[in-house]
């Protein structure tokens, strides 16, 4: 009887064990977002108009403007960075994951109240030390 008592107390403990184990091994699993090794990066272009969007003053590729991130199914944007002066961005060290890029332009419509719609890509990192490279962003300033 103690021997069998025994043997059941040492089953409990290898089942609550694999258990744990799984949890722990399950809960590892790496969301979209940081500590990784590939890079999203683009430009943003933008086309110049006076306030009535009706005359093109100028385009070129936009400098000091603010592109953000969301990593995965995150609700708000995850991280932010500036253009540096040809319009260039890039987010470094990602995992692999969905990823959603953008910024704001002006509303050349005129009937947002706001004045800016978002202008986005969804991007995808299949691999680590993997560089995507998204199609410029077009806005309107």
């Amino acid at each position: 009887m103690i021997k069998q008592i025994n043997i059941m107390k040492k089953n409990i403990f290898k089942t609550i064990s694999i258990i744990v184990l799984s949890i722990i091994l399950f809960s590892c699993s790496k969301e979209p977002g940081q500590g990784g090794s590939s890079t999203i990066k683009g430009k943003v272009y933008a086309k110049y108009y006076d306030k009535t969007f009706t005359v093109l003053q100028g385009e070129g590729y936009m400098p000091e403007l603010d592109v953000y991130i969301i990593y995965g199914n995150d609700a708000s944007f995850s991280d932010r960075t500036r253009t540096n002066y040809d319009g260039i961005y890039e987010f470094k060290y990602l995992r692999k994951g969905d990823y959603r890029v953008y910024v704001y332009s002006k509303d050349s419509t005129l009937t947002i109240p706001s004045g800016l719609y978002p202008v986005i890509a969804d991007v995808k990192i299949t691999e680590n030390d993997q560089t995507v490279e998204v199609p410029n962003l077009n806005i309107f300033q």
